[in-house]
């Protein structure tokens, strides 16, 4: 028995035994899923009512609550996170599904994260300063915008589904793609030979559409704060902390995007790179991941939190 075939003998037992630690895994988040949502939900309401007294302070001239305020709203945007969002699960399923550079896998999850914060500020100045809009009517607003964010989340996902059936198409010209461009050996990282081939043909609207889907929803907390900076004729202070709430976030995306293009990496390379084994697996976990990307943004869609006629600060329990 070779050597080669010892190695993929272990690879096997390996994979079942990874497979179902990550099933146990699963069965016990979902039963404590509940739990885990209550305790995001109380700690986003603390964190709410600190920010909320921060901000009181600097209107009491007390500048010391500036220094708290931004404090606060990093690590606001830190836990923000760490709890179910929509940003984690569009980062996690796209990096682990999709070979991307590195520079590619830090940017783009960086920028979308950023982007909360920027989409925040606009509907807060656009809606609530420019147009001069009720509390109600803010709520009403946000309702559709989370709605739009969820087609725009669900728009990706079918994309990515499409993009992948169509690479699978026959193309023309194959006999061409038999002839190397160059001498190289299979290890020479220039992304023309086996999963590499994913980051030859990345293109920037699939990255746009990363960015677009983490930041065209933007964050409630930061939305309150800014409603709240407004009102109390503190604006700049207001938007100051949001965006250091969009860089917690962003750091803490990024880590994670770090976390998941490493894990792939050492998957691919744990099952072996050679293509002629895993050509069939590549497109179907794209396909996957594209529908997972589509039922969550689902799930979003139809649980919009409900418009609120006292303003959402109101139901947020601030």
């Amino acid at each position: 028995m070779t050597t080669s075939v010892l190695k993929r003998d272990w690879r096997i037992p390996a994979a079942v035994g990874l497979a179902v630690v990550m099933l146990a895994f699963a069965l016990q988040l979902h039963a404590h899923w509940p739990v885990f949502i209550q305790w995001c939900l109380a700690t986003q309401i603390t964190l709410h009512r600190y920010l909320v007294m921060y901000l009181l302070q600097l209107n009491n001239h007390q500048y010391s609550g500036g220094v708290w305020l931004l404090a606060g709203a990093f690590i606001y945007g830190v836990l923000h996170a760490i709890g179910p969002g929509h940003g984690k699960f569009i980062v996690t399923t796209y990096l682990s599904t999709h070979q991307e550079s590195q520079l590619a896998s830090r940017v783009v999850p960086f920028i979308g994260s950023l982007m909360q914060g920027v989409s925040a500020i606009l509907f807060v100045f656009i809606l609530a300063v420019g147009m001069n809009l009720a509390s109600g009517d803010l709520s009403e607003s946000r309702w559709y915008i989370e709605k739009i964010s969820a087609v725009l989340i669900g728009s990706f996902g079918t994309y990515v589904i499409w993009q992948t059936l169509k690479s699978l198409r026959p193309k023309r010209l194959r006999i061409r793609s038999a002839i190397p461009l160059h001498n190289h050996a299979d290890d020479c990282g220039c992304g023309h030979h086996g999963v590499g081939v994913d980051v030859a043909h990345a293109d920037w609207k699939t990255r746009a559409g990363i960015v677009i889907a983490i930041g065209a929803r933007p964050c409630s907390g930061a939305i309150m704060i800014l409603l709240f900076s407004n009102a109390l004729g503190i604006v700049t202070w207001g938007i100051a902390a949001v965006m250091v709430m969009a860089l917690g976030t962003a750091l803490s995306i990024l880590g994670l995007s770090l976390a998941v293009r490493y894990a792939r990496e050492r998957t691919v390379a744990w099952f072996g790179e050679d293509s002629t084994h895993i050509r069939w697996l590549v497109p179907a976990v794209k396909i996957l991941g594209g529908a997972l990307i589509v039922l969550f943004a689902v799930i979003l869609f139809l649980t919009v939190i409900p418009i609120s006629a006292n303003g959402d600060y109101i139901a947020a329990g601030c």
